[in-house]
């Protein structure tokens, strides 16, 4: 059942539609059923397609070295923190929940109140000790994008290596990432593409222990011919970031002028994510509202936002659980608009209205 026509999604940091290109792909792709780890012509030919598929999801990044698909970047995270080389794991303590997950004994770097990584404290904690390092290229609840050159060359210097999720990066967005990373986790629904494939990025397959299988074995399981095939196609209509970042300037200001706070306004953001408390109001009193007037945004990590729990994110950046209780996420893709920002923006005045007013008779 498709989605009504009238709402407005503004979630896009939890996962994108499909674009056509790639809906196309996957379909065509149908036809190409045989496994391609098959020795017949009908399995050589899934595997020319896979091998195609696998190039050009590389080449949109700028990748040079290994390309392994994954089921997304969940595992793509999972396959180096449970398997690269350096005993140590060493992760910021804004990462996303896979990582936490997959290194629940990680070493834990703080981050200053802009969400950046305290850099000296990086290169304390790891002190001349070979580790692997996972930060994020930006953070998928507030935007805030790391500085992955200076923190490559701390690591670097101590002899480990860096993993960077890059679940949120555009192709071609960040040089930094393909250019200092070892691994790089990436995800095709993030980008247009469809759920359930993914792309973990490897600079020297011999700092990995393989596990057998496919995947150069590195990752067991029958490859997702048509999701490889949907991710590249995907990748191929290359987004307008000029235009993301005009129309996350739009939004601040209005949330500004409407008395609401955007989350590490200062600090360098990705350009289609942003974090925006509403003062005195529960964020999930806010999405309830925005959806009954047909818009659809959440309240941090599509992972976690369903708890409500106070963000641990906004935790590290010195939020108490009160006003970090207050904030939602907004973020948009290919098909927004300044149209879509302005409605948006008179909604949240209409809904901080009320908020107020309520404020006002509950004090009489």
């Amino acid at each position: 059942m498709p989605f009504l026509p009238d709402r407005l999604y503004l979630d896009h940091a939890a996962t994108t539609p499909i674009i056509p290109a790639a809906r196309d792909a996957m379909t065509s792709a149908m036809t190409t059923w045989a496994n391609p780890s098959s020795p017949h012509a009908e399995g050589r030919a899934a595997r020319s397609a896979l091998e195609q598929a696998r190039r050009a999801v590389a080449d949109a990044y700028g990748w040079g070295g290994e390309t392994l698909f994954t089921s997304g970047a969940s595992e793509a995270l999972a396959i180096p923190l449970q398997r690269a080389i350096p005993p140590r794991r060493v992760i910021s303590s804004v990462e996303h929940d896979a990582v936490i997950r997959a290194a629940p004994d990680a070493a834990v770097v703080p981050v200053d109140s802009s969400g950046l990584i305290d850099l000296a404290a990086l290169s304390s904690l790891i002190d001349g000790e070979a580790a692997l390092v996972g930060v994020q290229y930006a953070n998928s609840e507030t935007g805030v994008r790391q500085p992955i050159a200076a923190i490559a060359d701390i690591v670097r210097a101590a002899g480990g290596l860096l993993l960077v999720d890059a679940a949120q990066m555009p192709p071609g967005a960040d040089r930094d990432v393909v250019d200092h990373a070892d691994f790089v986790a990436v995800s095709a629904h993030k980008r247009g593409g469809p759920p359930g494939i993914g792309a973990l990025f490897v600079r020297d397959l011999a700092t990995l222990t393989p596990t057998g299988g496919q995947e150069r074995g590195y990752r067991g399981g029958t490859e997702n011919v048509p999701g490889a095939l949907g991710y590249a196609a995907a990748l191929g209509d290359p987004e307008d970031l000029m235009q993301m970042a005009s129309l996350r300037a739009r939004l601040a200001d209005g949330v500004s002028r409407s008395g609401g706070e955007i989350v590490a306004a200062a600090a360098d953001r990705h350009p289609a994510i942003g974090a925006y408390r509403m003062p005195g109001l529960a964020a999930a009193t806010q999405l309830i509202r925005f959806d009954m007037a047909g818009i659809a945004v959440s309240a941090g990590s599509a992972c976690s936002s369903g708890s409500m729990k106070p963000s641990h994110v906004l935790g590290a950046m010195g939020w108490d659980s009160e006003t970090s209780r207050e904030v939602i996420r907004v973020s948009f893709g290919r098909t927004t608009t300044a149209a879509d920002i302005d409605r948006f923006v008179a909604e949240w005045r209409k809904i901080a209205r009320t908020a107020r007013a309520n404020d006002l008779l509950g004090a009489a």
